[in-house]
C-alpha cells in the first residue's frame, strides 16, 4: 500500500435503537478496533442508564473514546468532538487498529465530516429578544416561525429545542439568511483520513418504534427505586444541576426530572419519553438522509456486521 495513504475509519451511524452498539463489537471480534463514541449524551459521568452506555462487560472487551469525559454541569462542543476525533482517529490507526466512530448525534457526524461553521457570533440583545417572543407564545410556536423562513432546519429540530431554535432564529435576524442556506455555502474541508460510513436505517419505521418503548421500558424499570428515575434523582441531590442543562434535556432525563417535580404521573413519564425517544429518532433519519455517502443498512434484516465486513474487506483490497 502506498507508505501516502490515508488511514481508514469507519462510521457506525443510526437511530436511536438500531443496533450500532451491538455491530460495532460484533466487527470488533474480527478486527483489533477501538471505538470512539458519537454521542453527545455518552460524553457525561454519572448518566449510565438513560443514556444507554454499553455496560463494564462491553466497555472493558475493546477500548472505547469520548464516554465518561466531563461532568453533568459542562458541556461538550461540535468543535470539541471534531478536534478528539480526528486526534484519536489518528492515533488509533498508529497503533495499527481500526478507529470505528459509532453512534447516533448526526451533528458530530456532520461537523467531523464538513468541518465547523462559520456563522454570526451570538448577540446577546437578539437572544434575549427570540427568549421574550418564545416565553409569550412558546417554543413550539418559535419553531412555527423558524419553519416559515427556514424550513430544512427546522425539519431536523424538536419543536422544544430552545436552544437550537434560538440560534437559528438568531442566525437570520444577524445575517438576513437562513442557517441550512449559509451552511450549504461553506468549503467542505479534508478530512485527514478515508471515511467509510454506514447507516442502520429502519425498513420499518413501527417495528423501530416498538424497540424504542421496549428500551424505554427497560431503562424505566418497574419502580421508582430503579431505573432512569433513582439516576436522575441522585444528580438532582446533587444540588449543582437543573433542567436547562443540555445534559439534563437529554431525552429521558428532561422528562423524570418533570416527573420528579411533580408535573407528570408515571404514564405520562412513560408516554412523554417514549414519544421524545421516537422524535429523536425521526430526526436522526432526516439528518442521515441529508448525508448522500453512506453504505445503507436495513437495521430490522439479517445481522449488519458480516455486510460491514465484506464492504471493509473490499475497501482494503482496492486501498
Amino acid at each position: 500500500m502506498n507508505q501516502q495513504a490515508k488511514p481508514m475509519a469507519v462510521a457506525i451511524m443510526g437511530p436511536t435503537a438500531s443496533g450500532k452498539t451491538a455491530a460495532a463489537l460484533a466487527i470488533a471480534k474480527e478486527h483489533p478496533v477501538e471505538i470512539i463514541s458519537v454521542d453527545s449524551a455518552l460524553v457525561y459521568r454519572e448518566m449510565d442508564i438513560g443514556t444507554a452506555k454499553p455496560s463494564a462487560e462491553e466497555l472493558a472487551s475493546v477500548p472505547h473514546h469520548l464516554i465518561d469525559i466531563i461532568d453533568p454541569l459542562d458541556a461538550y462542543s461540535v468543535m470539541q468532538f471534531r478536534d478528539d476525533a480526528i486526534r484519536l482517529v489518528a492515533e488509533i490507526a498508529a497503533r495499527g487498529k481500526l478507529p470505528l466512530l459509532v453512534g447516533g448525534t448526526m451533528m458530530y457526524f456532520k461537523g467531523l465530516a464538513d468541518g465547523l461553521d462559520d456563522l454570526p457570533t451570538a448577540d446577546a440583545a437578539v437572544r434575549a429578544r427570540i427568549d421574550a417572543d418564545a416565553a409569550r407564545i412558546g417554543w413550539p410556536g418559535m419553531h412555527a416561525r423558524l419553519q416559515a423562513l427556514d424550513p430544512v432546519t427546522a425539519a431536523r429540530l424538536a419543536p422544544n429545542d430552545a436552544q437550537r431554535i434560538n440560534r437559528a432564529l438568531e442566525i437570520i435576524e444577524l445575517s438576513g439568511k437562513p442557517m441550512s442556506a449559509l451552511l450549504a455555502k461553506r468549503d467542505k474541508p479534508e478530512l485527514p483520513f478515508e471515511l467509510l460510513s454506514f447507516a442502520l436505517e429502519p425498513s420499518d419505521r413501527a417495528v423501530l418504534h416498538r424497540r424504542i418503548a421496549q428500551r424505554f421500558d427497560q431503562m424505566l424499570g418497574s419502580s421508582d427505586d430503579g431505573g432512569i428515575v433513582a439516576e436522575v434523582a441522585r444528580l438532582r441531590a446533587r444540588g449543582d444541576l437543573n433542567p436547562n442543562l443540555p445534559s439534563m434535556r437529554c431525552v429521558g432525563y428532561r422528562q423524570s426530572w418533570e416527573y420528579l417535580d411533580g408535573l407528570i404521573d408515571r404514564p405520562a413519564l412513560r408516554e412523554t419519553g417514549i414519544i421524545a425517544t421516537r422524535q429523536l429518532a425521526k430526526r436522526q433519519l432526516t439528518w442521515l438522509r441529508s448525508m448522500p455517502a453512506r453504505i445503507v443498512i436495513d437495521c430490522l434484516g439479517p445481522d449488519p456486521a458480516p455486510i460491514m465486513l465484506s464492504h471493509l474487506e473490499n475497501a482494503g483490497s482496492n486501498g
